[in-house]
C-alpha cells in the first residue's frame, strides 16, 4: 500500500465507530489519541516531502519557461541585428526547451495533486485530534458514570435477592411457629385429665397424719406427767 493510500485510510477513520467497538472507551480514547498523534507525525513528515517535491517541480517549470523566454528574446535581438542564422539557433534551443516543458508541467501537476491530498489529510488528522482532545473528558466521564451505574444495578439486584431471602425466612419462621403450636396442642391433648378424687384423698391423708401426731404427742405428755 502506497503512502497516500495508507494515510487516506487513517484520516477516513471515524472516531465514533471506533469508540462504539471499544470494550473500554476510557482506555480506547487514550489509545486512539496516541495512534493518531503518531500518525500525524508521519503524515506531517510525508507531507513536507511531497510539498518539497511540488516546489522542485514548480521550480523546474519556471526555470524552463524563463529559459524559453530568454532564447526567444535572444532570437529577437539577433533578427534585429540582421543575423537570421543566430536567430534560428536561439529558436531551435527554445523549441528544445518547449519539448521538455510538457513533461515538466505534467510532473508538476502530479506533484501538486499529491501535495494537495497530503495537506488535506494532514489538516483532517489535526482536526480529528483536536476534536477528540476536546471530547476526551466528556467521553471518560460518561464511561465512568456508566460503570458506576452498572455497579449500582448489581447492588440493586443483590438487594432484591436479599429481600427475597428475608421473605423466605419470614415464611419459614411462620411455618415453624405453626408447627410448634400444633405440637404443643397435641401434647396438651395427650396429657391424662386431672382426677378430683386424688386431691381429696391427699387432703384427708394429710389430715389423718396430723391427727396421729397430735395423739402421739398427748400420750407422751401424759406419761411424763406434763399435763
Amino acid at each position: 500500500m502506497g503512502i497516500l493510500d495508507r494515510f487516506t485510510s487513517i484520516v477516513k477513520a471515524n472516531i465514533n465507530e471506533l469508540l462504539d467497538k471499544a470494550e473500554d472507551p476510557e482506555k480506547m480514547v487514550d489509545q486512539y489519541l496516541r495512534e493518531m498523534t503518531e500518525s500525524l507525525a508521519e503524515v506531517r513528515e510525508a507531507t513536507a516531502g511531497v510539498m518539497a517535491e511540488e516546489r522542485r517541480c514548480k521550480k523546474l517549470v519556471d526555470e524552463n519557461r524563463a529559459e524559453m523566454e530568454k532564447y526567444e528574446e535572444l532570437a529577437r535581438k539577433a533578427l534585429a541585428a540582421g543575423n537570421e542564422a543566430d536567430a534560428r539557433v536561439f529558436l531551435a534551443k527554445k523549441q528544445e526547451l518547449a519539448g521538455r516543458s510538457e513533461g515538466l508541467v505534467v510532473a508538476f501537476e502530479g506533484a501538486k495533486a499529491n501535495a494537495d491530498k497530503m495537506r488535506q489529510m494532514h489538516d483532517k488528522l489535526v482536526a480529528d485530534i483536536d476534536e477528540l482532545n476536546a471530547r476526551k473528558a466528556a467521553i471518560k466521564a460518561k464511561a465512568a458514570v456508566a460503570k458506576t451505574q452498572s455497579k449500582v444495578n448489581e447492588m440493586t439486584s443483590a438487594s432484591d435477592r436479599a429481600e427475597g431471602a428475608r421473605s423466605a425466612f419470614d415464611r419459614m419462621e411462620a411455618k415453624a411457629d405453626e408447627m410448634l403450636d400444633r405440637a404443643n396442642a397435641v401434647a396438651e391433648l395427650s396429657e391424662k385429665p386431672a382426677d378430683p378424687t386424688e386431691d381429696l384423698a391427699k387432703k384427708y391423708a394429710e389430715a389423718g397424719a396430723t391427727a396421729a401426731v397430735d395423739d402421739d404427742l398427748a400420750r407422751l405428755k401424759k406419761e411424763m406427767g406434763l399435763e
